[in-house]
C-alpha cells in the first residue's frame, strides 16, 4: 500500500523584489526618470509572493480603498490590463500613486508578510499595472446616464482630480477650475521629471476627461469668480486649491538674490522646464554649491534636482538627525547613491551676501537633541557658539508650504483653523458653507498625495449623498 506523499508548502520568498533603476553615476545627468519598473516576468514573480489574506489588512492602510489583494491576484494570473481596471474602481491615478505614494507607512505596513519578512512591493505591482494598460490600450468604463447634476471642482490637483473622477462615474457633470495653464497640480509643478514623468501625469488626467470631466484652464475661482458665484450654476462645490504658499524662514538674508523656496524652484524646474533653458526661457540658477534646508522628499527634490542642473555639492541642511527626516526612506537612499550631502544637527541662522546681494555663504549653528516635543521626535536644541558658514551660492527653503488664501478670503461663512486650513468634518469633507467640501492640503495642510486622494474620494462620496438627496447611512456607493 502506498503512502500518500506529504503536501508541500509553497516556498515563501523572503524579500521582495527589488527595482532596476538608473545607475547613479548616469542619472545625475539627466532628468530621465530613475526607476525602470518591473517586466511582467518580475511583476508575476512578486505577485506570488502576496498570501491572498482573507480580511485583506493592506486594504485598511490604503487611503483610497484598493482591492490590493485582487489586483495582485491578476497580476498572477497575467491578467495585467484587468488589473489595472480593478484599481481605478478606486483610484483615478494609479501610474502616479504607484510612483509616489508612500506605500511603506500604509497598505505595505499592514502586509502580512511584513511581520516576519519584507512586505509585498505592493506599490510597485500598481505602478507594473498601470503602465502595462497605458501601453496596451484600456478601455474607458461605461458612464451611467447622467443625474442632470453639476459639480464645480476647485483645482485639478491630486484632491481634485480624484473627487472629480469619482463623481463623474457617477453620473454628474463635473467641471474643474484651474488656476494654471497646466492640470495636475503638485504632481505638475512640484514632484521632479526623474520622479514623476510629465507625460504619465497627462495620460492619467486625459483617461478622466474621457469620463466626461470639463477642466477649464487659466481660471482663479476667488478672482475670476467666486466660490458663492459657482453655487449659483453647480449643485455643490469642492475645494481641493492645495498649499501652494511657501513657508520661508525668519533669518536675516532670506531677500538676497538666489534665495529661493522649494515652491518657485521646482516650478521653475518642472513646470516651465528651466533645465533647457534658452530653448525654453525660464532660467534657474546653476550652483556651484546649493543648500537646501529642509529633510523632507521636498528636500530630496530640490537636491537631487540641483546636483542633476550641475552642482558639484547639493547639501541638506537639518536640524535633527538622520532617524527624524520626514523624507521617505526611498527618497533618501536614492539621495545617498547619488552622493547628495547631509549636514544633520545643523540649522541656519543667517544668509550671508556678497557686495552685489547675491548669497555666499549660510551661517549655521549646531544642534544636540533632547527630549521628544509634541510631535514624538527629539527636539533640537542649540549649541550656543557653535556658529559656522557653510560657502554656497544657492540656496533653497524646503521647509514647508501654508493653503492658498484666495478662497479662504473671499469666500465669506467658511470656518478656518488658526493655520489657515478649511475647517471640515472628517469622515464627509463638509465645511460650515452649505454645499461646499474641501478636502487635501487646504483642508489639512501639506502632506502626501495619497491623503490628498483619499480626502477627494470621501467627499465625492458625500456629496453623491448630498446632490441625490440619500439619507441612508449605511447607503454603499
Amino acid at each position: 500500500m502506498m503512502v500518500a506523499e506529504k503536501k508541500r508548502r509553497p516556498q515563501i520568498i523572503r524579500t521582495k523584489l527589488p527595482m532596476p533603476c538608473q545607475v547613479p553615476e548616469e542619472r545625475i545627468q539627466n532628468f530621465e526618470e530613475v526607476p525602470y519598473g518591473y517586466n511582467e516576468a518580475e511583476a508575476v514573480f512578486e505577485a506570488t509572493r502576496c498570501l491572498q489574506c482573507k480580511n485583506q489588512p493592506c486594504v485598511k492602510g490604503c487611503p483610497v480603498e484598493v482591492p490590493i489583494r485582487d489586483f495582485i491576484g491578476l497580476i498572477k494570473e497575467r491578467k495585467f490590463v484587468e488589473a489595472a481596471a480593478l484599481i481605478k474602481t478606486k483610484n483615478s491615478l494609479p501610474a502616479v500613486t504607484g510612483r509616489v505614494c508612500p506605500q511603506e507607512l500604509q497598505c505595505e505596513a499592514r502586509c502580512v508578510m511584513g511581520r516576519r519578512h519584507q512586505p509585498v512591493a505592493i506599490g510597485h505591482l500598481e505602478r507594473f499595472a498601470a503602465d502595462y494598460a497605458r501601453e496596451e490600450g484600456e478601455e474607458v468604463p461605461e458612464i451611467p446616464a447622467s443625474t442632470g447634476k453639476k459639480i464645480a471642482i476647485v483645482g485639478a490637483g491630486p484632491a481634485g482630480l480624484t473627487c472629480a473622477g469619482d463623481l463623474a462615474l457617477l453620473g454628474h457633470k463635473v467641471s474643474v477650475f484651474e488656476a494654471l495653464h497646466s492640470p495636475g497640480g503638485v504632481l505638475i509643478y512640484g514632484i521632479p521629471e526623474f520622479r514623476l514623468p510629465k507625460d504619465i501625469v497627462k495620460y492619467e488626467i486625459d483617461f478622466l476627461q474621457k469620463l466626461g470631466v470639463e477642466i477649464k484652464l487659466n481660471f482663479i475661482v476667488g478672482m475670476n469668480k467666486t466660490v458663492d458665484e459657482l453655487l449659483e450654476e453647480y449643485d455643490a462645490v469642492f475645494v481641493g486649491s492645495g498649499a501652494g504658499a511657501p513657508r520661508l524662514l525668519r533669518i536675516p538674508g532670506i531677500n538676497l538674490v538666489n534665495v529661493y523656496s522649494a515652491n518657485e524652484y521646482l516650478t521653475r524646474i518642472n513646470f516651465l522646464k528651466a533645465y533647457k533653458f534658452p530653448e525654453y526661457k525660464t532660467p534657474v540658477k546653476r550652483a556651484k554649491t546649493a543648500v537646501i534646508i529642509g529633510a523632507g522628499n521636498v528636500a530630496m527634490d530640490s537636491a537631487r534636482t540641483a546636483k542633476r542642473l550641475g552642482s558639484e555639492h547639493s547639501i541638506i541642511v537639518y536640524r535633527r538627525s538622520r532617524k527624524e527626516c520626514p523624507a521617505r526612506q526611498e527618497e533618501i537612499h536614492h539621495a545617498d547613491e547619488e552622493e547628495i550631502e547631509f549636514r544633520f544637527l545643523t540649522n541656519p541662522v543667517r544668509i550671508v551676501g556678497d557686495e552685489l546681494g547675491k548669497v555666499r555663504a549660510v551661517e549655521c549653528l549646531e544642534y544636540e537633541l533632547g527630549e521628544p516635543d509634541e510631535t514624538g521626535r527629539a527636539q533640537p536644541i542649540p549649541i550656543p557658539g557653535s556658529e559656522f558658514l557653510i560657502e554656497c551660492d544657492i540656496v533653497i527653503i524646503a521647509v514647508g508650504n501654508d493653503p492658498n488664501p484666495i478662497i479662504p478670503r473671499t469666500t465669506p461663512d467658511l470656518e478656518l483653523s488658526r493655520w489657515g486650513t478649511i475647517v471640515t468634518e472628517k469622515n464627509s469633507g463638509k465645511t460650515s458653507k452649505d454645499k461646499v467640501y474641501a478636502g487635501g492640503d487646504i483642508a489639512t495642510g501639506a502632506a502626501t498625495v495619497i491623503a490628498a486622494m483619499g480626502a477627494g474620494k470621501i467627499a465625492a462620496k458625500s456629496i453623491h449623498k448630498q446632490v441625490m438627496n440619500i439619507t441612508d447611512e449605511n447607503n454603499e456607493i
